[in-house]
């Protein structure tokens, strides 16, 4: 299923909506703007559903983000440590299931994968608008696992463009 992820221009935090490939709303994020200690974002279903909650977490080596579901931890998104061969991010889920993203993280034209199977693509390519991009996602695979680690991947990379903008 190809959806299309767009921050949303005036809102305080970090605000998305992301719509299914006939255009039609299937998600939205809700960035908690005043928080004080760390970011917080609201991941909810076209109803307003929350499915997802994801936080910062405090204390790591590299920017980290869990992505809860029912109170539980999920995932948790990591930018990897920077080494000479790769930059990516590890999506860590409970069990052998973990995602890797890697291609060009800041231009919006990278890849999920488990193991040598591609799960996502993430790519601008097809949108001249600089805070929209597509979302591929495999037949099968969790769409708000991956749209919620898009979101993520996002923040880490765009720091400065997400800062404090006035609500319309």
């Amino acid at each position: 299923m190809k959806y299309i992820v767009k921050q949303k221009l005036f809102s305080f935090g970090d605000d998305f909506a992301i719509k299914d490939e006939n255009g039609n709303e299937a998600f939205s994020v809700d960035g908690k703007a005043f928080t004080l200690l760390r970011e917080k974002l609201a991941f909810l279903d076209a109803k307003k559903n929350e499915v997802a909650f994801i936080r910062e977490k405090l204390i790591a080596l590299t920017p980290s983000f869990e992505i809860l579901r029912n109170g539980e931890v999920a995932a948790v998104v990591k930018k990897d440590l920077i080494n000479l061969f790769r930059v990516g991010f590890t999506v860590d889920v409970p069990g052998p299931d973990d995602l890797e993203a890697t291609g060009s993280l800041l231009d919006h034209e990278y890849t999920f994968r488990r193991g040598s199977k591609v799960v996502a693509e993430v790519s601008k390519k097809w949108f001249s608008f600089t805070d929209t991009y597509g979302v591929d996602v495999a037949a099968g695979e969790d769409a708000v696992l991956v749209l919620a680690s898009t979101v993520v991947i996002d923040m880490i990379c765009h720091p400065d463009e997400k800062k404090l903008k006035p609500k319309a």
